[in-house]
């Protein structure tokens, strides 16, 4: 007799309770960036820079992702996310969160950060607090630098509404009286354009000395505003600003010219649908009603604000106050010790492969490359990717030397890198006019490896020269973002990167990779296939372990395999700068998973995989993170880290993150994040803290 015996269902993966939401784990990021303008240990002008860092975050949040949600509402778009939430109540979720945000934004601003800085004599004098001499001065710099600029526009049928310039500072302004033709208004609207700065110092000649005193935009425009409307009293005066839709709609497809399109798209930017309506929280209901319906928006999307609208331009205080004790301290790039005393870029690479850790060594190795490879009459050909750059550049710079030196220079640059469209279509004018051959990639995927080969004859044979980065070739954000950069002269990373090229170029098939893995063909399936390796050790009794490090995780199936492996017992430690879909911690399913995140001095962006394999551990550095766009939908690169002194560094680099008890955030399974309790001093460990005192000339 056959007995049927009782199977275990098996698990569905793709259950959509064991993801999160990635555009509230996107909130989650900039709440723990918030979080570090509380950070006591975090100077004082710092944690103001975290402050704006956070508001402005949350503008291309709107911008992009907010935008992008009420855009699939009004269509009736079905795309669902991993966690199978619809548009329409994601974006209720996102709302609730997002008020929160902002209204933490402004306690930290008036009850925290305000207060520090008026100790330190830093003062935001509001219109109340002025002394008379404060207010002489800056009614003189009203009538001179600011009234003259100005256009107030009466509301009646001969001026209606205007339309308003994405993210700018407005005015909304009820009047008492008649104006010089004899007509009674009510209301009015100021525009403040955006060539007057936001934030004015006061000079010394009317502060206190040793002081630093400012005064807002808003408040001088508030304080003289009866000037602006003669015969008429000013009974009200309310800032508002408008964000909108600025994803650029362009049909790859369709269009026969990518530059052209994207330049008549960009004139377009600053009137796209209203996402956000940001007003002064004394408002009367009634005028947040007419702006309301003047906008078009929903109640969810009006955020009152208890002081600016604006407040990422309180930013330009970072720069005006002298003040090196409230800010971090400077360092200077260190260098590997292998371009220390030897200048000739190329017999260095020759000798052995160059591993760069930004910010913590030079970008300038890369630039000293690309010039000396400028000028070396050795050299034929030089081809390189460019995302974010801008036009003002080394880079740039060498790349023009290079072809009016006669060199054959071929730049793929990314038209559609996400806000630096304008830029980048004026760097390709630049390079054009030099004869650089300029192409933009390929139909329908967005360029974002990051690549450079120079092709130089040497003893009768070509030898390729590359280099391969996580981040982009911008000497300004090197300073800003963690990176790694990997000059070689492997033969066969060489031609993979070549092969690369002929095809972002060109037209043909897959080209066949020796080291490379590049999306959207190959790195998807060969992460997949090694985490699938490490299930097998696993389940052998031997070894498994992955370490990766990426600044985002959303892509379903690469999740699904995480969740496999820590069900065969893998440990899976995944450090996350921001979005993560996965859950950890779900007994029987992620419990082997941890998810950290690490927020510093520093943006963390670099990307780098480590798998044990059974002691024949691998680990590579990339450009892509793990979602969707950039394994599936777009040109990436993963890179191997070979020679041994190399890859044991970025293992020790991957430990020290894993070990930090300073500025480490531990995810929940419920989407939240728990900052690591900080030991004593002695035993507190800070991975950014750490490889600046390993790599940097002094610090």
């Amino acid at each position: 007799m056959i007995t049927e015996e009782k199977k275990k269902p098996s698990l569905d993966l793709h259950n959509p309770d064991l993801y999160l939401n990635r555009d509230l784990s996107i909130l989650e990021f900039n709440w723990r960036v918030l979080q570090q303008a509380l950070d006591p240990s975090v100077p004082l002008l710092e944690r103001l820079n975290y402050l704006c860092i956070s508001c402005t975050n949350l503008d291309e949040f709107f911008e992009v992702r907010v935008a992008g949600l009420i855009q699939q509402v009004e269509i009736s778009d079905p795309y669902l996310e991993a966690d199978q939430v619809p548009a329409s109540e994601s974006l209720k979720n996102l709302s609730v969160r997002a008020h929160e945000l902002v209204e933490e934004q402004y306690h930290v601003l008036n009850e925290v950060l305000l207060p520090a800085l008026a100790e330190a004599d830093i003062k935001i004098l509001p219109r109340l607090d002025w002394t008379d001499q404060q207010k002489g001065w800056l009614y003189n710099y009203f009538l001179d630098e600011i009234s003259p600029i100005l256009s107030p526009m009466g509301l009646d049928s001969a001026h209606p509404f205007p339309r308003i310039l994405n993210k700018s500072l407005n005015f909304i302004i009820s009047l008492v009286g008649k104006d010089s033709f004899g007509r009674n208004r009510s209301s009015a609207i100021i525009q403040a354009p955006r060539s007057l700065a936001r934030v004015i110092p006061l000079p010394e000649e009317v502060c206190p000395s040793g002081s630093y005193n400012f005064v807002f935009l808003s408040s001088i425009i508030h304080a003289f505003a009866d000037d602006l409307f003669y015969g008429m009293q000013v009974k009200g005066f309310y800032q508002f600003r408008i964000t909108r839709n600025s994803d650029l709609a362009i049909d790859t497809e369709e269009t026969s010219d990518l530059l052209v399109a994207i330049s008549d798209e960009l004139t377009h930017r600053h009137y796209g649908d209203e996402v956000r309506l940001e007003i002064a929280h004394n408002c009367p209901l009634e005028m947040v009603e007419f702006l309301r319906k003047q906008c078009g928006m929903e109640k969810d999307n009006i955020y009152l604000t208890n002081g600016p609208v604006n407040l990422s331009r309180i930013q330009a205080i970072y720069a005006l106050v002298k003040r090196p004790d409230l800010k971090f301290k400077p360092f200077t790039q260190g260098r590997p010790e292998e371009l220390v005393s030897n200048t000739d870029m190329f017999a260095v690479i020759r000798k052995q492969d160059v591993l760069l850790h930004h910010p913590y060594q030079s970008f300038s190795p890369v630039v000293d490359l690309l010039k000396q490879a400028s000028s070396d009459t050795s050299v034929l050909a030089i081809k390189q990717t460019l995302y974010r750059t801008g036009t003002k550049s080394p880079i740039v710079d060498a790349l023009v030397a290079a072809a009016r030196a006669g060199k054959e220079v071929t730049v793929v640059i990314e038209l559609r890198a996400r806000f630096d469209e304008e830029a980048n279509v004026a760097l390709a004018a630049k390079l054009q006019q030099a004869a650089v051959h300029v192409v933009y990639g390929v139909v329908g995927y967005k360029t974002h490896a990051k690549m450079l080969l120079i092709l130089r004859r040497e003893k009768n044979k070509l030898r390729h020269y590359v280099h391969l980065g996580t981040g982009n070739y911008h000497p300004s954000t090197s300073r800003l973002y963690t990176d790694y950069g990997l000059m070689s002269n492997d033969k066969q990373l060489g031609e993979d990167v070549s092969n690369l090229f002929v095809q972002l170029t060109s037209v043909g098939k897959i080209p066949k990779m020796h080291k490379l893995l590049h999306a959207p063909f190959t790195l998807h399936d060969g992460l997949l296939t090694r985490i699938d390796r490490e299930i097998t050790h696993a389940q052998a009794g031997h070894q498994a372990h992955i370490i990766i490090k990426v600044n985002a995780i959303v892509e379903p199936e690469i999740i699904q395999a995480f969740y496999r492996a820590s069900m065969a017992g893998v440990k899976v430690d995944l450090i996350v700068r921001g979005i993560c879909s996965l859950k950890p911690g779900i007994a029987g399913i992620s419990e082997n998973i941890q998810v950290r995140s690490i927020i510093g001095r520093f943006l963390e962006h670099t990307r780098v995989f480590y798998f044990a394999n059974n002691d024949s551990v691998e680990v590579w550095a990339a450009s892509a993170d793990l979602m969707k766009r950039n394994l599936l939908r777009r040109v990436e690169t993963a890179f191997p880290i070979e020679q041994k002194k190399l890859k044991n560094t970025l293992i020790e680099d991957l430990n020290t993150y894993l070990t930090d008890n300073n500025q480490a955030w531990i995810l929940s399974a419920n989407g939240r994040y728990h900052r690591i309790e900080k030991p004593e001093q002695s035993d507190l460990i800070s991975a950014q803290t750490f490889l600046l005192s390993k790599l940097a000339k002094k610090f």
